[in-house]
């Protein structure tokens, strides 16, 4: 199989201006360009540019995946939206970290496996996740969770990512709703190879989601509560081409001014976690076994 490395980059909050393409543009000279956009196919030789420099100044989400099994998405946030903090909780080593870079926060998610054969079609693939950064600034959680959770789930395909210790890991904070992903949940989950059954274990201590925080009619009551001031200052940023961010962070503050805290559950460990999709695979396979058992030739004589 020969080398296949993908890079994709957008801007999403503000397009690049002619400046900063052409210095992207000097990166690489066979890439596809625009101001929201830089993708980049390589079936030989390397990309010359840092990935992650390039989302400390240029954009807001980047997605590098390759044919030996590398898959790798980050996502950049105003530093306002998303306490670094709150995102640390969520880190596993090097395939879930959290660091901020001036006024952002920059989310990096690795996922690692040898690839058997290559039918990922990676086209598409970073739109489909980049609506996770509204969810996150808004409040949603979810993806910090998934990530960690498949993280840890690398753990039944290479036992030597962790240590011994790691089995008493506790899990972080569980957000509501991981019986109901959204799609851009859907498809980070998919993205970092996370197990359906580890998932189906992980939700078991979710509780649902409680009607729609995001509600226009209760939205429109916050924003009219606002001081004039307040209201003025953002109106100013909106025109001064920074309306993403503003929205971004009007999302984050409404989210943190109406909804209600969830109860705090038993934390259960990464061990817990594990044990419990083994024994769904486990009860799968002994439900199939007698299937096959019962409906063979010769089963009834």
């Amino acid at each position: 199989m020969s080398e296949y490395q993908y890079y994709e980059f957008l801007a999403v909050d503000r397009p690049l201006d002619e400046r900063a393409r052409s210095e992207v543009r000097s990166l690489s000279t066979r890439a596809r360009i625009t101001a929201t956009s830089f993708v980049n196919e390589y079936h030989w030789g390397d990309f010359r540019g840092d990935p992650s420099r390039l989302m400390e100044r240029y954009y807001d989400a980047h997605l590098y995946l390759a044919n030996w099994g590398t898959r790798h998405v980050m996502l950049r946030l105003p530093s306002g939206v998303l306490d670094v903090d709150v995102a640390e909780q969520y880190q596993v080593g090097d395939q879930v970290t959290a660091r901020t870079a001036g006024k952002h926060l920059i989310l990096s998610f690795t996922s690692e496996a040898e690839e058997d054969s290559w039918d990922y079609e990676p086209e598409g693939a970073l739109a489909a996740i980049v609506g996770i950064r509204g969810e996150l600034s808004a409040g949603d959680h979810r993806a910090l969770y998934l990530a960690w959770l498949a993280g840890y789930g690398t753990w039944e395909r290479d036992e030597s990512d962790f240590d011994d210790e790691d089995n008493d890991e506790p899990e972080p904070p569980v957000p509501a709703g991981l019986r109901t992903l959204t799609a851009p949940q859907r498809a980070l989950a998919d993205f970092l190879r996370l197990d359906d059954d580890l998932l189906t274990v992980a939700a078991e201590t979710s509780p649902p989601l409680r009607g729609t925080p995001d509600d226009p009619k209760r939205l429109a009551a916050w924003v009219a509560k606002l001081p004039t001031a307040e209201k003025n200052r953002l109106l100013v940023r909106v025109a001064g081409d920074h309306a993403a961010t503003v929205h971004l962070e009007l999302l984050h503050r409404f989210r943190d001014a109406t909804m209600t805290a969830t109860t705090d559950r038993p934390r259960r460990t990464v061990a817990d976690l594990l044990d419990g999709a083994a024994r769904i695979r486990d009860g799968r396979l002994r439900r199939t076994t007698v299937h096959r058992t019962e409906n063979s030739p010769g089963a009834a004589l």
